[in-house]
């Protein structure tokens, strides 16, 4: 018996765990999955989860739930990956064999990464939405809010949902207009990019956004500490910004595992072909979702069209055929606008958010960045979507993993995809 070992029961590694089951031969190959975590996290929630949109019991369910049969799930730690005897080596001693490994074990916040940040202002004027706790954390802090200076921070990018901390500031903005609080409240924008997205026409759009709502920006500050005392975030260049109450989105790293095994970059980021997701050092050795380094959002959208690739790729593989099957960066994500608005985004690795209708092309019914009730509701109506199709691994109807242009109105001198058609 051949083994298939995926490591991580997160989205991603959920997701290829029941593609793979409905698709393996169960005579000639077995599926482990292994995880220390026992609570699967609706990750987007996070954000809802401080202005009381969404409770715990909205976010939260047990990881086992979502493993369909066929996959043998094991709640362990993993101490590291040794790629040369294609083994991994949990926590405690105990080792296990593979014939394929599937990385999955995602990114995570790291605050101890900038100096200061895990100070004595941590939990109390300085919070982050990245983790659960950090989200209930965050609410009890906006219950006793009173007004002030508010400032939402990146510290450095690539970070999980890119859009994330854009979205927080344009609910911070709504939830303190509804409590009488936003003439009190001075809120301001600090990115270490040059405008508020990474995209420029997307950047555009957003930032008039901000302009609009009279949210403060600060450009190219790259954080150097967090002065606990005198309550301000120092850059680099010794800029300064003051808070009262600082809502950080603190470097993300890979997890840790994967230094000690040798196999990332320096964020702990798995090196790999971004068209086929197969390792770069080791040919048995794939990586789905956060974990990668690909260069396109990290969110639950892109682990989900990666999951329809790699699945091809990985039987492929096992069948000792080319890995024909290319995955091109598609991303697909809604932001919240607040006052029950949003937009929604469709790009790739060659083509940046433009204006169009999706997913029908010229039809819709939903807008592509531009500000509408109806992608607010997509929004909120993802979370049944996560729980009951994406994580089952079954498709979505009419949004395949390539991207298409039909529908999309694309300006001039934005690059045209070259592997969407």
């Amino acid at each position: 018996m051949k083994n298939i070992l995926i490591l991580g029961a997160g989205t991603a590694g959920t997701m290829m765990a029941n593609h793979l089951r409905k698709r393996i031969d169960h005579t000639e190959w077995s599926i482990t999955i292994v995880d220390k975590e026992p609570q699967h996290y609706y990750q987007p929630g996070f954000l809802f989860m401080p202005f009381g949109i969404y409770s715990e019991e909205d976010i939260v369910r047990p990881k086992s739930r979502f493993v369909g049969d066929g996959v043998h799930y094991r709640d362990s730690a993993i101490e590291r990956i040794d790629a040369a005897a294609n083994q991994v080596l949990l926590e405690g001693g105990e080792t296990l064999p593979y014939d394929v490994l599937i990385v999955a074990t995602g990114t995570a916040p790291a605050p101890d990464e900038i100096e200061g940040m895990t100070g004595p202002d941590w939990r109390d004027r300085v919070h982050e939405f990245y983790t659960f706790e950090g989200s209930r954390a965050l609410r009890g802090a906006l219950d006793k809010w009173q007004g002030g200076r508010l400032v939402v921070h990146i510290c450095e990018m690539p970070i999980k949902c890119p859009v994330a901390p854009l979205e927080f500031a344009f609910l911070a903005d709504t939830w303190l207009r509804e409590r009488g609080l936003r003439e009190k409240t001075e809120i301001v924008y600090v990115t270490p990019l040059s405008g508020a997205f990474t995209k420029p026409v997307a950047s555009k759009i957003l930032g008039h956004l901000l302009d609009d709502k009279k949210i403060d920006v600060v450009t190219d500050f790259n954080i150097g500490h967090v002065d606990n005392e005198a309550h301000k975030i120092v850059s680099w260049d010794e800029r300064e910004v003051a808070y009262d109450l600082l809502v950080t989105v603190p470097t993300n790293m890979g997890d840790p595992m994967i230094e000690r095994s040798g196999l990332g970059d320096e964020l702990n980021y798995v090196p790999v072909d971004k068209h086929t997701l197969q390792s770069k050092a080791h040919a048995n050795i794939f990586v789905i979702g956060d974990a990668t380094d690909v260069p396109t959002s990290k969110a639950g959208s892109v682990a989900h069209f990666e999951s329809e690739v790699l699945v091809e790729n990985i039987l492929s593989f096992i069948a000792g055929k080319p890995l024909d099957t290319k995955f091109d960066g598609h991303a697909n994500c809604f932001i919240e606008s607040g006052n029950g608005k949003g937009f929604l985004l469709d790009f790739n690795y060659d083509l940046e958010p433009v204006t169009g209708k999706f997913p029908i092309p010229g039809i819709g019914p939903m807008s592509l960045l531009e500000e509408s009730r109806l992608n607010h509701l997509g929004k909120m109506a993802f979370k049944w979507v996560y729980w009951n199709v994406l994580l089952r691994a079954l498709p979505l109807p009419m949004i395949g993993h390539k991207m298409t242009l039909a529908g999309k109105q694309i300006p001039d001198g934005v690059v045209r995809p070259t592997a969407a058609h």
